[in-house]
């Protein structure tokens, strides 16, 4: 543990973002699953729907570093694959 004021106030920091991180990478993780519910089921509404907003997450989490820019791009690649139907 530090006894340094500022370290203390770092690591309390970091482990906030740490947390703020997490939620995003869940978030993003919970609109992938709504999206493969969303395919299955066929409903071309709800597909592009739970789509745009999982764009606009994973977007949201790269542009805070919450996930790596090509992990991010990897996520988004498979989710338009999935949505124009060429995945299993």
């Amino acid at each position: 543990m530090p006894n340094i004021k500022q370290q203390k106030k770092r690591v309390r920091i970091a482990a906030e973002e740490r947390l703020e991180n997490l939620r995003y990478a869940s978030t993003v993780k919970t609109f992938t699953r709504r999206l493969r519910a969303a395919v299955d089921e066929g409903d071309r509404d709800r597909i592009d729907e739970e789509h745009r907003t999982l764009v606009r997450w994973i977007d949201k989490a790269a542009a805070r570093g919450a996930l790596h820019r090509n992990a991010a791009a990897r996520k988004k690649a498979q989710a338009a694959k999935l949505v124009s139907g060429g995945a299993d």
